[in-house]
């Protein structure tokens, strides 16, 4: 059996992985899920990058793990810890699945200059004030309405408007990630997704040094491939992470 390490904060892929005969595990960012701290706050990107590592190299050490392949998985702002923790240790990490990644932000949705550096000048004064402008995402990720009123009742998921800090940490943080990457990868999205942009996982695709590169993107889909589609689209996605795998173990 191969060791699978699931990274992200959400844990809807877990049951499937685990079926498929993966070991996964998952961790919640600081200030996310059950983890302490304010709601959705990330005071430096590189303190949930050094967590994850530092987690998942404990797991690794682990007897029963040493000899096992390495993944990584990450969805959203997850992608993005995803590469910067394969940037931190490339040789560590086999591959890696990248769901709807944020791996750059789009300059269509990118704030003019003059804000950033407005809202940079106040960022130590009012880190955590919610004051950034956002649609809802939970209205814009999720297209089942069902599992959408789910996700909306679950507490452990933020719904207010992201904190000042963390939205311009994660500004800073998805500055062409691209050329950092080397290892094996597997790129999913949603055509329809508008919270993150399938044109940047295209481009993300076509620019990234490695040589061995997968990308399917998805009609009519949107963010939340795993967790916000009907069932059988969900299936459809898990089918594909599970055969990208299986395939990199031959």
């Amino acid at each position: 059996m191969f060791a699978f390490i699931f990274f992200e904060g959400s844990c809807f892929p877990l049951p499937w992985l685990a079926a498929a005969g993966y070991a996964a595990f998952g961790v919640d960012y600081e200030g996310h899920g059950r983890s302490k701290g304010a709601h959705c706050f990330i005071n430096k990107f590189q303190n949930i990058v050094n967590d994850c590592q530092e987690f998942f190299k404990s797991v690794c050490e682990l007897e029963e793990y040493k000899d096992k392949n390495r993944f990584l998985y990450g969805e959203s702002m997850g992608g993005a810890a995803a590469l910067l923790l394969h940037k931190h240790d490339p040789s560590f990490w086999n591959g890696a699945v990248l769901v709807a990644p944020m791996c750059k932000i789009s300059e269509e949705v990118k704030p003019h200059p003059m804000v950033v550096n407005m809202l940079t000048k106040v960022e130590e004064i009012i880190p955590k004030w919610k004051i950034v402008p956002t649609k809802n995402v939970i209205d814009t990720a999720f297209k089942d309405p069902i599992k959408r009123e789910t996700i909306r009742k679950n507490k452990l998921i933020y719904q207010d408007k992201p904190r000042l800090k963390t939205a311009l940490e994660m500004l800073r943080t998805s500055i062409s990630l691209e050329r950092l990457v080397t290892l094996p990868f597997f790129v999913l999205h949603g055509e329809a997704d508008i919270v993150t942009d399938p044109e940047v996982s295209k481009a993300f695709n076509e620019k990234s040094s490695s040589s061995d590169k997968t990308i399917k993107l998805y009609p009519g889909m949107w963010h939340g491939l795993t967790s916000g589609e009907p069932d059988e689209s969900i299936e459809i996605v898990f089918t594909d992470i599970t055969a990208w795998l299986d395939k990199q173990l031959l």
